[in-house]
Parts: structure tokens; sequence; C-alpha cells
């Protein structure tokens, strides 16, 4: 799968049985061995993530090393608890465990924000998602000016992707 990467999102509602519908650009890029199984668990910032199974197994060979070590005991215990092995249903259907949806507090028929980032799909809130991307956009928080976060970012890809981006300057792609 070299090269994929999952981007895009999209808006979906639990149904009664706390199920939302997977997009099928998403679930292309969680095949693995011919199947179309993947971990569920928590994310960064209070969502959900979709995890292929290759990373969790990566993640799991490299924490392993790790796990005696007592300041991570904690982590450990609630990370690898709170994952869960899925697969989507022959509709796209992917159900979320009760533990997970308490966890980001999501309930039946909420409306949640399905979203490709690089190696992962994070399932968030829409209310929450929604706030987020406002609040970065309108410039509210501070040290979280989107313009600065962008020149950030482009400079951890090293010194000729930031320079084709711009840094603010008046010759930037981006601008202030």
């Amino acid at each position: 799968m070299s090269g994929f990467f999952f981007s895009g999102s999209s808006e979906a509602r639990l149904d009664d049985k706390s199920r939302f519908v997977l997009p099928q650009e998403m679930r292309y890029g969680l095949v693995e061995n011919g199947a179309c199984q993947f971990v569920l668990g928590l994310g960064l910032g209070g969502c959900m993530a979709v995890y292929p199974k290759s990373m969790i197994q990566a993640i799991a060979d490299r924490f392993r090393k790790q796990q005696h070590i007592a300041q991570f005991q904690k982590f450990f215990t609630l990370f690898f608890s709170t994952l869960h092995q899925a697969e989507c249903d022959k509709l796209g259907r992917v159900g979320i465990p009760a533990t997970l949806r308490q966890a980001v507090g999501l309930k039946e028929r909420d409306e949640i924000m399905i979203v490709g980032v690089l190696d992962k799909v994070e399932i968030w809130p829409k209310e929450i998602y929604d706030q987020n991307l406002r609040t970065m956009l309108e410039g509210k928080t501070p040290g979280m000016n989107l313009s600065k976060m962008i020149e950030e970012a482009f400079a951890l890809l090293g010194n000729d992707a930031s320079a084709s981006v711009g840094s603010g300057s008046s010759g930037g792609v981006l601008g202030n």
C-alpha cells in the first residue's frame, strides 16, 4: 500500500445500533491481505481512530519493548484495552463498541465526522469537529494560528517543502 494515505472527510449519523457507514474510498485503504479488517481505538484529542491492522501490529511490536516501564503502564492499559477488532458488514457499516462511544461522548443517532488523516481514519462527534475547525480557522485559540501551524508542519518536511509553501513573506503561496 505504498504511497496511499487517508484524506478527506464525510458526515454520517450513527444508527439505532450505533453503527455508521464507512466511506467506500476509506474502506479500500483498510484492505490488507484481501480483507477489510481493522482496529477501532482511542485517538488523539477526543476522537476514535480506525487503524489498519498492520499499523496496530507495528505499534504493539514497538511498545512491547517498553511494556515494563512504569511511567507508561496506565497508557498501555488504556490504549490496548480500548482496541477492538472490527470489519464492515456488506453495506459498509461499522459498529462502535460502547466503551469507545462513551469515551468520546457519542450516543445513538449522533452525527459524526469521518476524517482521513494520513495512516488512519478519525471519527469525531460532529459538533466537536466543527468547533475545532472553526476555532482553528478563526485563530481564537492562543498558539493555534493556522498560518503558523501550516508553516511549522511543512518545515517538518525540510527546507525544500517549506520554501514552496512560504513563510508568511510576500513571496509565499499561503501568505499571512
